[in-house]
């Protein structure tokens, strides 16, 4: 599993509730009886529509900006997440290099 995974689901997950009642509009609905006003539905139903579309045009650009601050987080995490590993790994080394040259050391003054 990729290490960026689980904090990248951490952070959408408690936004899912919100884009999910976001994506459902209440348009107006047809009523079977009311066939002399369809014009003034129909262009009640176009402008929902069109309000619609332009709210969820800001929506989008809200939450493009969004992941792109989350790339762009995730991105220095791992790279900090490398770092750190290579360091680790340099740390390990030179303990084990040092515990080896005390026991070398340690053999030969003793052997004296």
């Amino acid at each position: 599993m990729p290490t960026w995974l689980l904090p990248a689901l951490k952070a959408a997950l408690p936004h899912v509730g919100t884009i999910v009642s976001a994506a459902a509009p209440e348009f107006t609905r047809k009523s079977a009886g009311v066939i002399a006003n369809q014009t003034m539905l129909l262009q009640q139903q176009i402008t929902e529509l069109q309000a619609a579309a332009s709210t969820n045009d800001a929506h989008i650009k809200e939450l493009a900006e969004q992941v792109r601050n989350m790339v762009v987080a995730l991105e220095k995490g791992a790279s900090l997440a490398q770092r750190h590993q290579r360091i680790l790994l340099l740390c390990i080394a030179a303990m084990v290099l040092s515990v080896t040259s005390l026991c070398a050391a340690l053999y030969i003054f003793l052997a004296r």
